[in-house]
């Protein structure tokens, strides 16, 4: 029966310290940025009228893709694709979220990969970077590790 209390007590107390990294990670200058130009995508107006006008042109040109290249306004409606998706991200508000949100990403990626590597050096750590997916550099293979 000691050996399953002790469990119970190591099991607590690892639950409140990621209860209270939770509440570190909530109250972070990361998040806040993260909270406050997401609210502020969410609010404008002029983003709010382009994605609309996103949303439409990507059903126009997922119609277009049913046949591939050979219907005659695929290219039309990829660039038309394109050229609002270029708007949107030139919009100061959609910028500003992507860099706080990729800013939070790699806050959250480095707590997870700082907790894994606690336990083993060997632990795989999900990563929203292209590059790990794709066997690039952190992705546990041969590299180094001193790229660039």
């Amino acid at each position: 029966m000691a050996v399953m209390e002790s469990q119970t007590i190591d099991m607590s107390a690892i639950l409140l310290g990621a209860y209270e990294l939770a509440d570190m990670i909530k109250l972070s200058a990361e998040t806040a940025d993260y909270l406050y130009w997401k609210r502020r995508v969410e609010e404008d107006e002029e983003v709010g009228r382009l994605t609309k006008e996103f949303a439409k042109q990507k059903e126009r040109f997922a119609e277009c893709e049913r046949f591939g290249h050979y219907h005659p306004n695929y290219h039309e409606a990829l660039e038309q694709v394109k050229k609002v998706q270029a708007q949107l991200d030139a919009l100061e508000p959609v910028r500003r979220f992507k860099e706080a949100e990729n800013r939070l990403d790699q806050l959250l990626y480095e707590i997870s990969q700082l907790v894994a590597h606690s336990v083993s050096d060997t632990i795989k750590v999900p990563s929203n970077d292209p590059l790990a997916a794709s066997g690039g550099c952190s992705s546990g293979g041969s590299c180094s590790g001193k790229c660039g």
